[in-house]
């Protein structure tokens, strides 16, 4: 059963339910199903097959979701667009990616008018299968060229049950979604997840902290990153809101601030973790909204998926011990898109290398350590820059910082910190706060006060640019 039955059974059984509310407007899941009937129609008239390409250029609108059930149906591929990119960097993923047709919104009308379309190719007859490819969400990370990352609906629809048993959905919720439907967070998250089960989505187009936290008053769930959560916890009426509603928060990311987690259960507010990441679909490990508040600052524990430490000499890692994650399971991507070598680089006998490193308790859950890309190997052994960004982000003074290691010529690394201040704070302040905490051997060298981190359009911190700033 292909994802689009999604909606249109829940419109054959409640059609009056609300599917979506977006601007004001609720549209019925039989108005849903409707536009997706009409959107096959149109792209199948436009000779659009199983496997030709879809792409959506635009803020976060209804229209994303009917495009998207409307390939599945088909057997299409949809592949929505970093609108944040340049437009160099948009016509670098549209010629990678070659759509046959391009939909936009009135924001970008204009942008999209000048991108090349590909005949379409695919073949109009073939019956759509949840094993086929359904999305190119396209990612870079925080270094890099963007990569097409290839997922199945069968990695949606696991993803989907996970996000069920995370966020404890029901069809009776209101999701509230305010991140870019552009990357699977904003997709994959809730939105897809509360189709799966006839639940309503509450869809803005954009993040603003001040409507998010007026609807936050109305909704069951809503997912955040910390940039997110970190604007809506800046508003002065968050501590007043009525939040009696709310059932949880979710925050995607490898690292969250443990700053911010207990503001967030200092109203009673479970904050449960998602790891993952854009080949994962994104649910791997995760905590429920049950036990979110026993378990501060874990990732959780793995999903419907199979997880592996591994060592760096290949051997799974020991209980405590940290290893890099691997991931094998439905939820995880098909390939790279037209990238063979990466793929076999990425993908080993079904498993897909994170380039995280966690260690897990005895117990099953699991904590992250950081990227391996970032790990400082200082005479030989190992230091961990989220290990000491935890500790320093404790700083009063301090906004934002990134650990990084630079070349020494003794050490062969060696680990110092790019720090934005908030208030009066010196280098020496910053670094006291290690002593007792970390061994001597993981202390930075340096710290270098600056402006701003640099970022990726995800807000993502760029780590080769931020080495650039430390040296």
């Amino acid at each position: 059963m292909t994802i689009d039955r999604w909606v249109t059974d829940t419109a054959a059984a409640t059609p009056d339910k609300c599917a979506i509310e977006f601007g004001g407007e609720r549209f019925s899941y039989a108005a849903m199903a409707e536009a997706i009937d009409r959107m096959v129609n149109e792209l199948r008239e436009r000779g659009v097959g199983h496997g030709d390409r879809v792409a959506w250029y635009g803020l976060n609108h209804p229209e994303v979701f009917i495009l998207l059930f409307a390939c599945a149906r088909i057997g299409a591929i949809f592949v929505p667009l970093n609108w944040r990119l340049a437009a160099d960097e948009i016509r670098q993923i549209v010629a990678d990616c070659e759509p046959s047709a391009i939909y936009c919104d009135e924001t970008f009308e204009d942008q999209a008018r000048s991108l090349p379309l590909a005949q379409p190719t695919g073949d109009t007859a073939t019956q759509a299968q949840t094993s086929d490819p359904l999305l190119i969400v396209y990612t870079s990370g925080s270094t890099g060229t963007p990569k097409g990352v290839v997922l199945a609906q069968d990695a949606v629809i696991a993803n989907a049950k996970m996000s069920v048993d995370a966020h404890g959905l029901t069809p009776d919720d209101t999701v509230l979604n305010v991140l870019p439907t552009f990357h699977v967070g904003g997709l994959n998250i809730l939105p897809t997840p509360a189709f799966s089960i006839g639940a309503t989505v509450l869809l803005h187009p954009s993040f603003d902290p001040k409507a998010m936290l007026m609807d936050l008053e109305r909704v069951q769930t809503a997912i955040t990153v910390p940039t997110v959560l970190s604007a809506l916890l800046a508003i002065p009426e968050w501590e007043s809101a009525d939040l009696s509603n709310l059932r949880c928060l979710s925050i995607g990311s490898t690292d969250v601030p443990m700053d911010l987690i207990k503001a967030v259960h200092a109203r009673g507010i479970p904050l449960l973790q998602i790891y993952g990441a854009t080949e994962t679909a994104p649910f791997a490990i995760y905590q429920t909204y049950q036990d979110a508040m026993q378990t501060e600052g874990s990732l959780g524990k793995k999903g419907l998926c199979d997880i592996r430490l591994v060592t760096p000499g290949g051997t799974d890692a020991s209980t405590g011990e940290p290893g890099e994650i691997w991931v094998r399971g439905p939820n995880t991507l098909l390939e790279y898109w037209q990238d063979p070598d990466l793929s076999a680089k990425a993908i080993e006998d079904g498993w897909f290398k994170t380039g995280d490193v966690a260690t897990c308790d005895a117990a099953g859950q699991y904590f992250f350590a950081d990227r391996i890309k970032h790990i400082i190997i200082s005479g030989g052994e190992n230091i961990y820059p989220a290990e000491i960004e935890r500790i320093l982000r404790t700083h009063p003074n301090i906004a934002e910082l990134s650990v990084v290691g630079i070349p020494d010529p003794k050490w062969g690394e060696t680990p110092v910190v790019v720090a934005v201040k908030s208030g009066e704070v010196t280098q020496a302040d910053l670094l006291a706060k290690l002593d007792g905490a970390l061994a001597r051997y993981k202390h930075p060298k340096s710290v270098v006060f600056v402006d701003s981190l640099p970022r990726n359009a995800m807000g993502k911190v760029q780590s080769d640019r931020v080495k650039k700033l430390a040296t």
